[in-house]
C-alpha cells in the first residue's frame, strides 16, 4: 500500500506502508526506482546473478524477516541457509560459501539468539556449505522485530548446466519436485494460532543436491525456479513471461497435502499462491523428462517429484492455464499482493 507523504512534496514522493510490497508493487519499485539507481541490467530477474567477468560464478543475497522466528519444520536460521542455497542452485550452481549478518533487537533473550545461531550453523553444515564471513548489529527496541537475517551465497555453476527463467521452450515438460503450500500454511497457522501446525510442517530444506542430480542432463534442463513468495502461481507466471511461452498445468497432477488444502479452504486461499521453501519447478526438454524425474526421485527431497504440465506450442505468450479436475480451463494470474507477509 502507498500513501502520499504529509506536507510539501513532489507528485512521485510516496511512503511504503504495511508489512511488505505485493508482486505488482515490488515489480514497479524494482523497475522504476531500484534498478535505475543501481544501473541494473535489463532482462529477467533471476534468483541469482552471474558475476561480471566470471560467468561460472553465481551470487545471491536475501533478507529474512519471518514471523514467528520458530515454526514446525524450521526457524529463521535454517530458513536463511536453505533460501540462499536454493537461490544459488536455481542458476545451476553448486553453493560453495555463505555470509550471514544478524540484525538483533535490543532485549532479545540470549536463549532465542543462541537457538537461531545454532540452527543456522547446523543447517549450513548439513548442506555442506560453510559460513565464511558475517556481521552482527544490535539495534534499539522497536527498530527491528527480534532478529532479522541477511545472507549472501556464492556458487559455481555445474558444467553444461545453464538454466534461466528466459529459456523455457515449446514442448518442455514441467516438473515439480514435491508437494506445495506447506511452508506458507505452517507459518501462518503458527503465527495466528489456527491449529493446523499440529498436522503440517514447513518444507524448508536445501535443493542443491536435486540440481546436482539434474546436471548430467546439461542444456536439456532449461529453467529451474523455487516457488517461494507468490507460490507456484508466481513462479510459473514469471517463467511464462520471461520466456515468452504459454504454460499449461494439470490440477490433478499438482500435489497438495490434505492439511494444506483444508487450511486454504478455511482461509480462502489458493494453494497455488502459497509460499514454499523446499520444492522446485523444472522445465526440461521432452526427451529428458523421464530421466529427470528418475534423478529427482532417487533423492529423499525429490521422492515425490511429478510431472505437472507442459509448454504447448503456439499458446498465448505469458499465459499460465490450469486444466481443472472437471476438464475446464482457468487462467492462473500472477498474485497482485503479498497475501501472506513475512513468511520468509
Amino acid at each position: 500500500m502507498t500513501a502520499v507523504c504529509p506536507g510539501p512534496h513532489h507528485e512521485d514522493e510516496v511512503v511504503l506502508l504495511g508489512h511488505g510490497a505485493g508482486g505488482q508493487l515490488t515489480a514497479e519499485l524494482l523497475e522504476g526506482l531500484v534498478l535505475p539507481a543501481l544501473d541494473g541490467q535489463s532482462g529477467p530477474l533471476e534468483d541469482a546473478a552471474l558475476l561480471p567477468g566470471h560467468p561460472e560464478l553465481v551470487v545471491s543475497t536475501d533478507g529474512f524477516v519471518v514471523s514467528p522466528l520458530f515454526f514446525p519444520g524450521g526457524d529463521i536460521g535454517s530458513l536463511a541457509v536453505h533460501g540462499t542455497v536454493n537461490d544459488v542452485a536455481m542458476r545451476g550452481a553448486r553453493p560453495v560459501a555463505l555470509s550471514m549478518a544478524l540484525i538483533v533487537e535490543e532485549g532479545l533473550p540470549l536463549a532465542d539468539l543462541r537457538r537461531v545461531a545454532g540452527s543456522l550453523g547446523a543447517a549450513a553444515r548439513a548442506a555442506g556449505v560453510p559460513v565464511v564471513t558475517g556481521d552482527t548489529k544490535v539495534v534499539g527496541r522497536g527498530a527491528a522485530d527480534r532478529v532479522f537475517v541477511n545472507t549472501t551465497g556464492i556458487g559455481q555453476r555445474h558444467p553444461g548446466l545453464r538454466p534461466s527463467a528466459a529459456l523455457a521452450r515449446p514442448g518442455d515438460a514441467v516438473l515439480l519436485s514435491g508437494p506445495i503450500g506447506l511452508h506458507g500454511t505452517t507459518v501462518l497457522s503458527t503465527r495466528e494460532g489456527l491449529g493446523f501446525e499440529s498436522d503440517i510442517a514447513s518444507d524448508s530444506r536445501p535443493l542443491h543436491r536435486l540440481v546436482a542430480a539434474l546436471a548430467p542432463l546439461g542444456e536439456r534442463v532449461h529453467t529451474l525456479r523455487d516457488p517461494t513468495r507468490g507460490g507456484l502461481a508466481a513462479a510459473l507466471n514469471e517463467i511464462a513471461r520471461d520466456s515468452g511461452v504459454a504454460v499449461e498445468v494439470e490440477e490433478g497432477s499438482v500435489p497438495v497435502p490434505d492439511a494444506v488444502r483444508s487450511a486454504c479452504e478455511l482461509l480462502g486461499l489458493d494453494p497455488l499462491v502459497v509460499a514454499n521453501e523446499g520444492c522446485m519447478v523444472a522445465f526440461v526438454a521432452p526427451s529428458a523428462a523421464r530421466e529427470a524425474l528418475d534423478a529427482l526421485r532417487a533423492l529423499p527431497e525429490g521422492r515425490e517429484a511429478v510431472r505437472i504440465g507442459e509448454v504447448p506450442a503456439g499458446g498465448p505468450e505469458g499465459r499460465v492455464t490450469l486444466r481443472t479436475l472437471v476438464g475446464a480451463r482457468r487462467v492462473v494470474d500472477m498474485p497482485l499482493g503479498e497475501l501472506l507477509p513475512r513468511i520468509c
